[in-house]
This record gives C-alpha cells, sequence and structure tokens, in this order.
C-alpha cells in the first residue's frame, strides 16, 4: 500500500465526515457528528461483500470425491458456490435474490435430497479452513517492522494454551511490561495499541491500511498519540494493563475478531477512556467488522478519529458516553 495514496484517500474521507461540523470546529471543544455504520442500508452486494478467496496461501486443499483441487480450480470452484443459487425453482425469484444481496449468510443454497449441494458444501469446507488458518496463524514480522510496532507477549505460551485460557491473554509478561516501560511514550492523550487476537489474517489484511489512515486522522485533529505496539495473542482487556503502565486518556486496540464461516479476516478497534485495571467492559466501545466486504480499512481509520474526539470532548466512552451525550 502506498503510504501517500492512503494519505490521500484518508484526508478526503475526513473532509467529508467533518463536512456538516465546519461550524462547531471554530469552539473550543468541538463536536462531531459521528455517523454509525448501517449494514442494512449501506452493504454491498452479496458477491461482492465476500472476501476474494484467490489469493489465500494456506487451506487449499479441498477435498472434492476423494481427490486434492490444484489451488486454481479450487478457486474456481470456490467463485462459482458463492454466486450460484442452490434453488432450483424458487418461489419468488426476485425477492430470493434480493435478500441474498443484503446478507452474507447462507440463504437460498439449496439441497440435494438431505444434504447440502457439492458447490455448497465445498465452500463451507473452505470458509472452515480459513477460520482455523486465521486463528492459529501468525503475523507476519515484515508488516510490524514496516510499521515501526515491536512485539511485546502476554502470559501465553502458546496458541493452544490461549484459546483455553482467555485470562492468560489479558495479563502481559514481566518482560512486556517492562519493555512497555523501557520504549513507550507516559501519559500520552492517545496510545494505539495492534494484536492479532483470534485472527492474524485480520491483522495482515488490514491493520496496514487502518493504521496509517488513523494516524493520518489523530494528526489533522492535533492529538498527542504516543508509542504504538504489538501484542502478541492478547485479548481486549490486555489494554487495562496498558493503561496502567502510560496513563494515556484514550487507548485504542486494534485487534483480529473471532472468525466466522462469513469472513476470517475481520478487524475491531476497541476504545477506551482512561483504562485501568478493574475497567468494566460497559466503559469500552468498539468499531467492528472493519474488512473489505464490511467497513472499508481506510474509512474506519478516519471514523475512528471522530470518535475519539468525542470520547476527549465528553471524557468518558461506552456506556458513559451516552449517558453524558443525552
Amino acid at each position: 500500500m502506498n503510504p501517500e495514496l492512503v494519505e490521500k484517500i484518508t484526508k478526503l474521507v475526513f473532509e467529508k465526515l467533518q463536512a456538516k461540523t465546519d461550524v462547531l470546529r471554530a469552539e473550543t471543544a468541538p463536536e462531531v457528528d459521528v455517523k454509525f455504520w448501517d449494514h442494512r442500508t449501506e452493504s454491498k452486494p452479496h458477491h461482492e461483500a465476500e472476501h476474494d478467496y484467490k489469493n489465500k496461501q494456506s487451506f487449499t486443499e479441498t477435498i472434492l470425491q476423494g481427490e486434492q483441487l490444484p489451488i486454481a480450480e479450487d478457486a474456481q470452484v470456490i467463485e462459482e458456490a458463492r454466486q450460484v443459487i442452490g434453488i432450483e425453482t424458487p418461489f419468488d425469484q426476485e425477492e430470493l435474490e434480493n435478500l441474498i444481496s443484503k446478507t452474507p449468510a447462507r440463504i437460498g443454497i439449496g439441497r440435494a435430497g438431505l444434504r447440502p449441494k457439492t458447490h455448497s458444501w465445498i465452500k463451507f469446507r473452505y470458509d472452515h479452513a480459513a477460520a482455523v488458518d486465521a486463528v492459529y496463524g501468525d503475523v507476519n514480522p515484515e508488516l510490524l517492522e514496516s510499521l515501526a510496532l515491536f512485539k511485546v507477549n502476554t502470559k501465553v505460551a502458546d496458541k493452544e494454551v490461549y484459546v483455553r485460557r482467555p485470562d492468560y491473554g489479558r495479563k502481559l509478561s514481566d518482560e512486556g511490561k517492562q519493555l512497555i516501560i523501557d520504549k513507550c511514550k507516559k501519559e500520552p492523550t492517545v496510545q494505539i495499541i495492534v494484536s492479532d487476537g483470534l485472527s492474524s489474517k485480520a491483522v495482515e489484511g488490514n491493520l496496514e491500511d487502518v493504521y496509517l489512515s488513523l494516524n493520518q486522522s489523530l494528526q489533522s485533529l492535533g492529538l498527542d498519540v504516543g508509542t504504538p505496539f504489538f501484542i502478541e495473542k492478547g485479548r481486549v482487556a490486555a489494554m487495562d494493563e496498558v493503561g496502567e503502565l502510560l496513563k494515556p486518556k484514550v487507548i485504542i486496540l486494534l485487534i483480529g475478531e473471532r472468525p466466522g464461516l462469513v469472513s476470517a479476516e475481520s478487524l475491531s478497534a476497541y476504545l477506551c477512556y482512561e483504562p485501568r485495571i478493574g475497567t468494566i467492559e460497559a466503559d469500552r466501545m468498539v468499531v467492528s467488522n472493519i474488512h473489505k466486504g464490511g467497513i472499508p480499512p481506510v474509512e474506519a481509520g478516519a471514523y475512528i478519529g471522530t470518535v475519539i474526539q468525542k470520547i476527549l470532548k465528553y471524557q468518558a466512552s461506552g456506556v458513559s458516553l451516552v449517558q453524558k451525550e443525552q
């Protein structure tokens, strides 16, 4: 991704988000009209909303009639399965197509007797394999290096422990804590953290666009940003320990979502005002479903900047923010 292109796109998106608040920007603490994403009216058509599976590098050994398909044929079969309506004579063809265009869920796939049709079954197996790959995969170190993100660890030893013991992923290792203290800026206004969470593919597929866009947004708002870093095998509540160590005003955690059978590459941005150990979930807020078939990553980065502006104005997040706005 060309950083200059991302910066240009981000500026256009940011200007669009701020277009209706020009008068308020002149005030000391300008209020931004935050727009919440409406998947019901702004989602893409079904065949455009899902990911392009042709670029997948793992789990390409789909089994069909006991044979291993080459990757090109595998991708072709998956593409065909995505666009085919499995019901041969639907009662209302137009309405079925309308429903399919509004959701990535598996509807109208049909059956062969009591069993799923071959195309549907292949796509199901492929999506399941992609989800497993996302959970057990690792983020490419070159991506972290290109974004100048140093890595810290939690108390998790391996992926199996991570899946079975979520509490371990919420606590930083002693070495990780010391590394954060040594390398990070203290008491910044905004602290950005990245974690693979339950999907390394989400980080690899979306982080660069979101991160560059978010930084451009924060820079445009004139906010002081701390030293960003990457938490390997982290959970959302890991931000609480970071809050204790660095004491920022707002923490943003970009983390891979639990993969599903629609997308294994969905990223979330969790935000919290002055998180500390013991922070309850109601005090966090999240911008989720960030991926090519959901909220576009570049647009998400700019949008998160406007949410942070509101959090700082009201000095609250989550339910507390909603109560103060009323």
